[in-house]
């Protein structure tokens, strides 16, 4: 499935115009456990939080729904 971020010239950048590569962020455990994980209606919210949080210590997601399937 194509996204509307795989060409050169659509996606996501980084303030100083560099592009952001969603399969290069890191998945925190919170994700995996997360109702949204997966679910192509909130990808690209997902990965703009983690890409702003990928040099933090601690990840923070105020859109985390728990998968009671998964946990």
């Amino acid at each position: 499935m194509e996204r509307p971020w795989d060409d050169e010239h659509s996606g996501f950048f980084n303030d100083d115009g560099s592009k952001i590569d969603p399969e290069l962020i890191p998945m925190p455990g919170l994700c995996l456990t997360c109702k949204k994980n997966n679910d192509p209606s909130g990808e690209i919210l997902c990965i703009l939080t983690r890409s702003g949080q990928q040099d933090e210590k601690e990840f923070q997601c105020f859109g985390y729904e728990p998968d009671n399937a998964k946990i």
